[in-house]
C-alpha cells in the first residue's frame, strides 16, 4: 500500500507568478486595501475545540483550533478558492467585488485567497485591466491540491467509512455532500490503493439515531446562533408531550443518539433532551448568552452516558476471566480504575453521579459481572434477576 503525491497544476509554471511589484496599479490597490502584511495558515483546519457540537466515543483530533463565531458561517477557504479557480478556467474574469458578493465574504478575504493561490500555490494569476477581472495567463487544467501524508489519507478514509453508519437515514445526503467538498481538493493529487484499506477497515453502527434532518437543522442553528427554542417533548415513561422553552447550550452525539443540552426556562435547570423525542421545534429568535463557564466535559464528567445526578456513587463491579479482558480493553469512564484479581478476574471501580445507565450496562454482561458496591445497586440487580428468572420459567 503506497501513496503518490503529484505536485503543481496541469502545466507547471515555476517562477511565472508575478510578484507584488509586477501587478498592475489596480491590483496593487486591492492588495493594499487587503492589508500590507498577509499571513496564511499552513493547512485549513475544520475542527473547533470545545465547540457546541461533539460526538462522544469517536476518535479525538489533535491540535484543534478555536474559530470565531463569524467564521463558523463562512465558506471554507478551499471551497472559495475552488470556486475562483472554476471561474478563472471558464474565462469569467472574476474580481474581488463580484466574488465577495457571491460568496458572502469581504473583498479582503477574496484578495487574500487570490494572493495565496498565486504566491503559495504557484498559479499564473494576473489582473486584466481591459476586462476588470483576474485571468489565468497560462492553461491550468487542475487545481493544485493539498499535500497529505499516507497516514492523513488513511485517517480521511476512516472518517468516510464512519459515515456509513448513517446510510439510509436523513443525515446521509448532507454528510456525503460535506465530505465531498472536503475531499474535492484531493482529486488528481493522490494515487492510493483504496481497495487495500477498504478490505481492512469498516464501521458498523447499531441503533443509529432516527432524528429528523429538518428538526436537527433547526436545533443546530439555534445552538450556534444562541436563540431560545420552543418545542414539545415526551419524557421516557410518559404518555404525552409537554411544552418546553429552552436556551440550547450544546448538541452532542452519544452512542449514536443526538442529545440537546440546554437550560429549561420553566424548570430553571440544565436538562438533556433526546432529539427523536422532540417535535414542533421552533426557533423563537430570542437571543441569550451561554454561560462562559459551561463545559460539556464538566457537565458529563460524572455521567456514564447522558444522565447527570447530584449524588456521588462509588461503583465496584467484579468481572470473571472471560469478561475481564474485554472490559480492560476499553476506557469506559474517566474515573475508572481496574484492579487485577486472581484467576484472571478484575474489579472495575468508578465514581458516577447516576446509576440508571450503569445498571443497563451491568445487565448486558449477564453472568460474567457481579456488583459489589453500592448496596442499592446490588439489591436492584438482584430484583431484576429474580424478575427475569420468573419470566423464563
Amino acid at each position: 500500500m503506497g501513496i503518490v503525491l503529484i505536485c503543481g497544476h496541469g502545466k507547471p509554471a515555476p517562477g511565472h507568478c508575478p510578484s507584488q511589484s509586477q501587478l498592475s496599479s489596480r491590483t496593487r490597490m486591492e492588495s493594499q486595501h487587503a492589508g500590507q502584511k498577509l499571513s496564511y495558515p499552513r493547512r485549513f483546519r475544520l475542527w473547533e475545540k470545545d465547540t457546541v457540537f461533539h460526538s462522544r466515543g469517536m476518535p479525538r483530533l489533535k491540535s484543534p483550533v478555536r474559530i470565531s463565531k463569524a467564521s463558523q458561517f463562512s465558506r471554507p477557504p478551499l471551497e472559495r478558492m475552488m470556486r475562483l479557480h472554476q471561474k478563472l478556467v471558464a474565462g469569467d474574469f472574476p474580481n474581488c467585488r463580484k466574488l465577495s458578493d457571491e460568496l458572502e465574504v469581504s473583498t479582503k478575504t477574496i484578495q487574500r485567497d487570490i494572493d495565496f493561490m498565486r504566491d503559495r500555490l504557484g498559479l499564473p494569476i494576473e489582473y486584466d485591466q481591459l476586462h476588470f477581472g483576474f485571468v489565468y495567463t497560462e492553461p491550468v487544467t487542475h487545481f493544485p491540491n493539498v499535500e497529505v501524508s499516507e497516514g492523513e489519507v488513511v485517517a480521511l478514509f476512516v472518517a468516510q467509512k464512519a459515515l456509513e453508519q448513517y446510510r439510509g437515514t436523513s443525515f446521509e445526503k448532507p454528510l456525503r455532500t460535506a465530505f465531498g467538498k472536503i475531499t474535492e481538493g484531493l482529486k488528481d493529487r493522490i494515487g492510493f490503493h483504496w481497495g487495500d484499506v477498504d478490505l481492512a477497515i469498516s464501521f458498523r453502527g447499531i441503533g443509529t439515531s432516527i432524528a429528523d434532518l429538518e428538526l436537527f437543522e433547526t436545533v443546530s442553528r439555534a445552538v450556534l446562533g444562541s436563540h431560545e427554542l420552543a418545542f414539545e417533548y415526551k419524557k421516557l415513561g410518559s404518555t404525552r408531550h409537554e411544552e418546553r422553552r429552552v436556551q440550547p447550550y450544546h448538541l452532542g452525539c452519544i452512542e449514536n443518539q443526538w442529545y440537546l443540552f440546554g437550560f429549561d426556562l420553566v424548570r430553571q435547570q440544565i436538562r438533556t433532551f433526546a432529539l427523536p423525542r422532540m417535535r414542533k421545534v421552533r426557533d423563537t429568535r430570542t437571543g441569550f448568552r451561554r454561560p462562559a463557564d459551561f463545559s460539556i466535559s464538566d457537565h458529563l464528567s460524572d455521567s456514564f452516558g447522558v444522565f447527570k445526578g447530584k449524588a456521588k456513587h462509588r461503583v465496584r463491579i467484579r468481572f470473571d476471566a472471560f469478561a475481564a479482558r474485554l472490559v480492560s480493553e476499553r476506557q469506559w469512564h474517566p474515573s475508572q480504575k481496574i484492579k487485577r484479581l486472581a484467576d484472571g478476574e478484575i474489579e472495575l471501580n468508578m465514581t458516577l453521579g447516576s446509576l440508571e445507565e450503569i445498571e443497563r450496562w451491568i445487565l448486558s454482561w449477564g453472568e460474567h459481572a457481579s456488583v459489589l458496591e453500592p448496596a442499592a445497586m446490588v439489591r436492584r440487580i438482584r430484583e431484576v434477576a429474580a424478575t427475569l428468572g420468573r419470566r423464563y420459567t
